[in-house]
């Protein structure tokens, strides 16, 4: 039996949960989630404020996917009720950023100003810095995939090199630093 997936997901206050032919869809006021699952594999009922999965099926795939399912849930429901956020710190002299609607220009040492658009359902803020940083970068969302995608894209703009430690990197991303050629 799956740990995970033998875990019921509760159902806070205005969050509407619905199972649709192989799909939970889940709804609030900060936005709507259709979660896919393999309906030939699994099964989800709703009861008592809490959403259940269980397998029909007790094959390998089966099993891998319990709890799969169950954390995809579990993540949409806490995504339309909480919602999430990763921030990006820039270290670097001269490096600066700035958000216009949905877009952020960024100015990161290349010869031209790097521009991303957020897609839909992604906010792009930017906040005061610590830490030494620059600028610091807030991407927030209701799905957990995409905030975590939209943040790996944007630090591939400038990924943080181990000498000085220049460009972007995660709120509390360790950086193995190397020793430069003066060292030896």
């Amino acid at each position: 039996m799956s740990r995970i997936g033998a875990l019921p997901v509760s159902v806070p206050n205005g969050v509407d949960v619905a199972v649709a032919s192989g799909a939970v869809r889940v709804k609030s006021s900060k936005g709507e989630l259709l979660v896919p699952f393999r309906s030939d594999q699994m099964s989800v009922s709703i009861d008592d404020g809490a959403v259940r999965v269980t397998r029909t099926v007790e094959d390998k795939q089966a099993r891998a996917l319990h709890g799969l399912t169950r954390s995809l849930i579990a993540n949409a429901v806490l995504g339309v009720s909480e919602g999430f956020s990763k921030r990006l710190d820039v270290f670097g002299v001269g490096f600066r950023v700035e958000v216009q609607g949905n877009r952020l220009t960024m100015h990161i040492g290349y010869s031209h100003p790097v521009v991303v658009v957020a897609p839909p359902g992604i906010e792009l803020t930017t906040e005061e810095p610590q830490g030494g940083a620059q600028a610091r970068i807030m991407v927030r969302g209701i799905d957990k995939q995409q905030v975590g995608q939209v943040a790996a894209d944007i630090r591939f703009k400038r990924k943080p090199e181990p000498y000085k430690g220049k460009g972007i990197r995660y709120e509390n991303e360790v950086i193995h630093w190397k020793t430069g050629k003066t060292a030896v």
